[in-house]
């Protein structure tokens, strides 16, 4: 387990602000009246996840193995997304589950991956 806290210091940290976003009350503001905003917004958080989870990856790994990217990079974050959505569905009474966030989430983290493997993947290499 120690090991986790030592390579992905960011990302735990990042499930942690997931996990208190998503059960908190958010407070009524004026971006609530712009259509689909918290589609947007849920996509940036595991986009946002999941770019870092690939910057801490590839930092430490001199190779990809995809096993451990599709099951812990793609997989583990859609599968977190989903049992959030159930969560707030049939656990609170302030929020709801919807299975457009969910889409908008697995949307986040496959676009994550597509900026990881493209972008961040030949930066972070090329470097070393």
């Amino acid at each position: 387990m120690l090991y986790y806290f030592r390579r992905y210091p960011l990302s735990l940290i990042i499930v942690a602000v997931i996990f208190y976003l998503s059960f908190f009350t958010p407070p009524k503001t004026d971006l609530e009246e712009i259509p689909n905003i918290d589609k947007l917004v849920h996509i940036c958080m595991y986009g946002g996840f999941c770019t870092i989870l690939w910057f801490e990856y590839l930092r430490t790994h001199k190779s990809i193995n995809w096993t451990h990217v599709l099951w812990g990079g793609i997989i583990a974050p859609i599968a977190l997304s989903g049992c959030i959505e159930l969560m707030q569905a049939y656990l609170t009474t302030t929020r709801s589950g919807d299975w457009f966030d969910f889409l908008a989430n697995s949307t986040g983290v496959l676009l994550a991956t597509l900026l990881g493997y493209y972008v961040l993947r030949p930066l972070l290499w090329r470097k070393s």
